[in-house]
């Protein structure tokens, strides 16, 4: 005989069971993803750095960088170099007779180039009468060292001048009295080298911008040696200064063209007469505007 009860009971325990364990007939399996992997991108190619310009002491080149390239070392110094990969290097009137490029790639893979600086001969001046150095003065003492720490302040100012792209132009054209690195010996004793090149003209003669930049000092009064002193930063750490001028027309931070009139020859500072005065540098190194500028222009 059935137990009813017993059957009952079994029944009601059996429900909730059933409500947390699906048969297996409604299990639905799920098939495996397969196993897949990101596509690796090839690497760039290494390419070789390409440039225009003259390598030699005083020299300026304008430089591409390999491409991905994410920083540019100059004998183990950094470059800056634009978006595009695009740089200038220059050589100082003293560079040694090789320096080594480096790109780094983004991946880490490095490009090295080295680099054959051509010597230059130059102009030495013996003066076997005059001292090095002229005899104390208190004046001079005192008012230089501000001079010298506004002309390195302003050296080292970074701005956003693109005209290190641009073919440069002289700033004022005539017959150049004074040449880059030529040097004076002082009873046997070396002196400075001319940082720059002289152009003679009259009082008054217009100078202008040799490419786009930045003001980067404008002097309020004339310094000791430079007289009214003028620099304009045309990016990538290379500069002008332009001395000795009777008026300087452009003030600091402007925005100038190649070609905009900035100033008015002049003899201020120390001077034997007026002339133009125009250096150029990229960082520390002191370049000759003629390899720059090229040939001067017949008036």
């Amino acid at each position: 005989m059935i137990d009813r009860r017993a059957v009952a009971l079994a029944a009601a325990v059996a429900i909730p069971l059933a409500g947390c364990v699906a048969p297996v007939s409604e299990v639905t399996p799920v098939a495996a993803a397969p196993l897949t992997s990101a596509p690796v991108p090839a690497p760039i190619p290494l390419t070789p750095f390409r440039w225009q310009g003259t390598i030699s002491q005083g020299g300026l080149i304008r430089a591409q960088a390999p491409g991905g390239t994410a920083t540019v070392t100059f004998d183990g110094r950094p470059v800056p170099i634009a978006a595009d990969g695009a740089f200038v290097i220059g050589f100082d009137r003293d560079a040694p007779a090789s320096a080594t490029l480096v790109a780094t790639l983004g991946d880490g893979r490095r490009v090295a180039q080295q680099l054959t600086i051509a010597p230059r001969a130059w102009r030495i001046e013996r003066l076997t009468t005059l001292p090095r150095f002229p005899a104390p003065d208190p004046i001079f003492a005192r008012m230089r060292p501000p001079e010298l720490a506004a002309i390195a302040a302003a050296r080292v100012r970074v701005t956003s001048a693109a005209g290190w792209r641009q073919p440069f132009a002289w700033p004022a054209t005539g017959r150049i009295s004074g040449l880059f690195g030529a040097q004076r010996i002082y009873r046997g004793e070396p002196g400075a080298y001319h940082g720059g090149v002289d152009v003679a003209k009259p009082t008054g003669a217009i100078i202008r911008a040799p490419a786009d930049g930045v003001v980067i000092l404008a002097a309020d009064r004339p310094y000791t040696l430079e007289g009214k002193l003028l620099m304009i930063d045309h990016g990538l750490g290379l500069n002008s200064a332009f001395l000795h001028l009777s008026r300087i027309d452009v003030r600091e931070g402007q925005v100038v063209r190649r070609g905009d009139p900035i100033g008015l020859v002049g003899a201020t500072g120390r001077a034997t007469g007026p002339h133009l005065h125009w250096g150029l540098r990229w960082g520390e190194a002191r370049l000759d505007p003629m390899l720059v500028a090229g040939p001067m222009p017949v008036d």
